[in-house]
């Protein structure tokens, strides 16, 4: 019985006029290679090549057999690409909006094990919300829940933000709260918003009151603040989940670690889709990797 694979040593070896040379391109030893074309000349009755000194010379046997052959070989090979491109395609898609950052650190490195076709908008809060509305998104993932018609969220994760500062920077120890709150007040902060969200929110929790510092420098987003920090401009509050490289690396570390705040993030998406089956099922596969 003819295997298949004969059939490719063979063209390969027609291709190439050398038996070394097609087995280096099909990545199998020279005997493995031999021993194909020994079985496929035994199966046809009569030789395919004739042996000449570093060259493979194809016999009349041999050229009416590849003429037959290479067609029926490249539509196999075909019909097989498009079996694992129709299996890819239809896989059910899930369109996420998501922070760059989150999207980044918590998201990306999960895609492969999703069973999904991933596409992914990134943007902030207002722009998730635009294009869960326009239907651009199945699902968004929120740190508010913004009102709008026929949006609903539930609860995803909590997220946890601490302290961050330069690794060599001073933590002094403090008596009261009071010596405490000054003193970060006089640090230089690092923000990626004027109205310093998660700062004020430390500062409601720790010191009940708005925070009575101004932010050093405002750069665009969380791994500006981090690559801010690392390079020894000032201290802020970052997402735990984007530290732990840093933190390895001795790039940056956590200053007063029992002070930290935590954030809600919620998982958007139109109501008129809460029963649906693939939306359980986007749903269930965000879930697990929190």
């Amino acid at each position: 019985m003819v295997d298949f694979e004969w059939y490719r040593s063979f063209i390969s070896i027609y291709k190439h006029s050398s038996v070394s040379e097609a087995a280096r391109t099909r990545m199998m030893t020279q005997p493995a290679m031999s021993q194909h074309l020994a079985s496929l000349e035994a199966e046809v009755g009569e030789p395919l090549f004739t042996r000449a000194p570093r060259k493979m010379i194809p016999t009349e046997r041999g050229k009416a057999l590849y003429t037959q052959v290479v067609p029926l070989i490249e539509a196999l090979e075909e019909t097989s690409q498009t079996l694992k491109t129709n299996a890819f395609t239809s896989l059910p898609i899930l369109r996420i909006g998501s922070a760059h950052e989150f999207f980044r650190e918590h998201i990306a490195p999960h895609i492969g094990s999703y069973q999904m076709r991933v596409i992914a908008y990134l943007g902030v809060a207002s722009k998730l919300l635009e294009w869960l509305l326009e239907e651009k998104v199945d699902i968004i993932i929120m740190s508010k829940k913004l009102t709008a018609p026929g949006i609903e969220y539930i609860p995803y994760m909590q997220e946890e933000f601490a302290l961050v500062a330069p690794p060599d920077y001073a933590e002094p120890v403090f008596e009261d709260k009071e010596s405490y709150e000054a003193w970060l007040c006089s640090q230089p902060w690092i923000s990626y918003d004027l109205d310093l969200p998660i700062i004020r929110r430390f500062w409601r929790e720790h010191f009940q009151k708005r925070p009575q510092t101004h932010p050093t420098h405002v750069v665009p987003d969380l791994h500006s603040v981090l690559q801010a920090i690392e390079h020894g401009a000032g201290i802020s509050l970052l997402p735990t989940f984007m530290l732990d490289d840093h933190l390895f690396r001795n790039k940056v570390k956590i200053i007063y670690p029992a002070c930290t705040v935590h954030n809600n993030l919620y998982l958007g998406y139109q109501m008129k889709n809460q029963n649906s089956l693939h939306l359980k099922t986007l749903i269930e596969t965000l879930k697990k990797t929190v």
